[in-house]
């Protein structure tokens, strides 16, 4: 399982991200240019003592992620999805893509993945959940359509 950040804006959101990566055993794309240094203080303090947990690549633009992910089966998160992340069939090798804190994923790659734009159902008027929780929900739910791999 791939769970893939999109020019992520908030440190302690990628770090609590990082963590979650490592706790279930799921590769950590980012893509940049990121809001900040991985280096920073709240990144590390987030993600605690899992670091050397979890397998992180780092993409220099999503145009160089499409190139060395071609052809693989991607999910995009948006609040502009028709579709609830539950109502797909999930496989091991999926990315789900999650877009910038501030702004989502731009309509640039959200038009042509169609009915692969997802979304969490929440209370009208409202923006958005936090990023970190929500990249919880979604790569929990497809983890446990697929039995939860080498999880206890």
């Amino acid at each position: 399982m791939n769970v893939v950040l999109f020019e992520p804006d908030i440190p302690q959101n990628t770090g609590n991200i990082a963590r979650t990566c490592a706790a279930t055993g799921t590769t950590l794309h980012l893509i940049h240019p990121l809001g900040f240094s991985l280096d920073e203080k709240h990144v590390k303090r987030a993600g605690l003592d899992y670091w050397d947990k979890v397998d992180i690549i780092e993409h220099n633009s999503w145009k160089d992620f499409l190139e060395k992910t071609e052809g693989a089966n991607c999910y995009y998160l948006s609040t502009k999805g028709r579709k609830f992340y539950t109502e797909v069939s999930y496989t091991k090798e999926d990315f789900i893509i999650f877009g910038p804190e501030t702004r989502g994923l731009p309509q640039t790659i959200l038009e042509p993945a169609g009915d692969r734009v997802l979304r969490i159902p929440m209370r009208q008027g409202l923006r958005s959940l936090n990023l970190a929780n929500t990249v919880a929900l979604v790569l929990y739910e497809a983890l446990r359509q697929i039995g939860f791999p080498d999880l206890q």
